[in-house]
């Protein structure tokens, strides 16, 4: 029997909707754990101060690239701005291997019958988080690469390792072992998984718009929320490629 993403989305939307109270906590456990992560590594108050005096001048520079704006600011300023980037990055990263991990194996637990929580599977997760830490960290810079020279490689790389964590989670593979798997199996499968990852980004860019709207919420009240949303989508993606591997690991066997 052919599998069909009509299956796989009502598979997908029933396991969410059952497991609901666990995966919203999942979400905004992690993306509490972004934020708190980076309010500690960002830089202080005076060091953004440095930023904050040439907000003028990047304004009165909109038509520049961000190469030219960078060019433009003192060793100081770049050096905040690595630090600001670096921090957001890393808290990003610890935030979505958090996320993954527990995820799947919040899925993997579901589906051998075993009660669970969002907690404790992030902490049945801990033996796995390292190899998820490793691969994403080296897919995530790939997949910024591919996106800063030209915006398609950038895209397809993102659809080709987009199997890779619930591999390395499931078949206790290596990471770049799992990383040759899932390409051959997302281009093999391109019609069901491409359609998925293209509503998950189009999700995230609605979340990112609705949520800039929402002045009357604090920053960090704003950020939070919206780190949760994002990761619900998150989480709904990865269940459907968890069922989609399933199925195309018990077809061919």
């Amino acid at each position: 029997m052919p599998i069909t993403a009509s299956s796989l989305y009502r598979d997908s939307f029933n396991f969410m909707r059952n497991q609901l109270v666990s995966i919203i906590l999942l979400a905004l456990i992690t993306a509490f754990i972004t934020v708190i992560l980076n309010q500690v590594f960002i830089p202080d108050s005076e060091q953004l101060q440095l930023l904050a005096t040439t907000e003028n001048d990047f304004t009165a520079s909109a038509g520049m690239g961000i190469q030219e704006i960078v060019q433009q600011m003192s060793p100081e300023q770049q050096m905040v701005l690595l630090k600001v980037s670096a921090a957001a990055t890393f808290s990003a990263l610890v935030g979505n291997v958090l996320l993954v991990g527990g995820m799947l194996t919040l899925i993997q637990l579901v589906s051998e019958g075993k009660r669970t929580s969002a907690l404790r599977a992030i902490g049945a997760a801990a033996p796995v988080l390292p190899r998820i830490l490793l691969l994403m960290f080296i897919c995530t810079l790939l997949v910024q690469l591919g996106l800063t020279l030209f915006v398609v490689p950038g895209v397809i790389l993102a659809i080709s390792f987009s199997l890779a964590p619930i591999i390395i989670t499931t078949d206790k593979v290596g990471v770049f072992g799992a990383m040759r798997s899932s390409c051959k199996l997302a281009f093999a499968n391109a019609r069901l998984i491409v359609p998925a990852m293209m509503m998950w980004l189009l999700a995230k860019l609605v979340l990112l718009l609705l949520v800039s709207r929402l002045t009357v919420l604090s920053p960090t009240v704003a950020t939070v929320l919206l780190g949760a949303l994002s990761n619900l989508v998150s989480a709904l993606l990865l269940i459907y490629l968890f069922r989609l591997y399933m199925l195309l690991r018990n077809t061919a066997a």
